[in-house]
């Protein structure tokens, strides 16, 4: 784990890699502390979304509200509150090993899940720490944060342009080329969090 990163030092590294002055605080009056302070948080939660990384998955139960849902639906479950993104990952009505995900008979309508299910887990990503993160998501998060820092902070479209292929290749791959694409391989053998070993992560929607 990078558990020397923070926010300010990734930022620092991605200008340094844009050949710009590192950040001494988010407060120094400057363009590019403003840039990295109001843009951090949307790009590091858009690179843990564009794959399920394994350090960033959790299961929890989740709690029935005592509300009634004014649909087909017989329960109301609020969903965890760390969680990022829409949706979940996996929906379970059990924690054993083993346990087949639910691809049919929920429903998510905002922070809720909608179901007739009267005991309901969910595998979902949630807001990972920086001191959680592994050294090469790391890594790909500061060439994530050069590509979209670069035109404002250089004002050079080339530079943006290099990072971009650099992070995630070419238009062809789908965001899924670059440091993304070797990251993705890493993370796939490492399965950083022991937890999900026994279970099936899909992606799963129910309509």
């Amino acid at each position: 784990m990078a558990t020397g990163d923070t926010k300010l030092i990734i930022c620092s590294d991605a200008l340094i890699m844009l050949g710009a002055t590192p950040l001494t605080s988010f407060s120094d009056g400057t363009d590019a502390a403003t840039i990295c302070d109001r843009l951090y948080d949307d790009i590091r939660d858009l690179v843990l979304q564009v794959y399920p990384w394994t350090f960033s998955l959790k299961k929890s139960q989740v709690a029935r509200t005592t509300n009634t849902p004014a649909s087909e639906w017989k329960y109301e479950y609020q969903l965890p509150s760390d969680r990022i993104g829409n949706g979940v990952r996996a929906v379970f009505t059990t924690a054993d090993a083993g346990a087949t995900p639910l691809v049919e008979g929920w429903e998510i309508v905002g922070d809720k899940l909608l179901t007739d299910q009267t005991s309901v887990y969910v595998d979902y990503q949630y807001q990972v720490t920086e001191t959680l993160m592994p050294t090469y998501f790391i890594q790909l998060l500061k060439y994530w944060l050069a590509w979209h820092f670069a035109e404002t902070v250089t004002d050079q479209v080339t530079k943006a342009q290099y990072f971009q292929v650099m992070a995630v290749g070419s238009p062809s791959d789908n965001m899924r080329g670059g440091v993304t694409r070797q990251c993705m391989q890493i993370d796939s053998v490492g399965n950083t969090n022991q937890s999900f070993l026994d279970f099936d992560l899909v992606t799963v929607r129910a309509s």
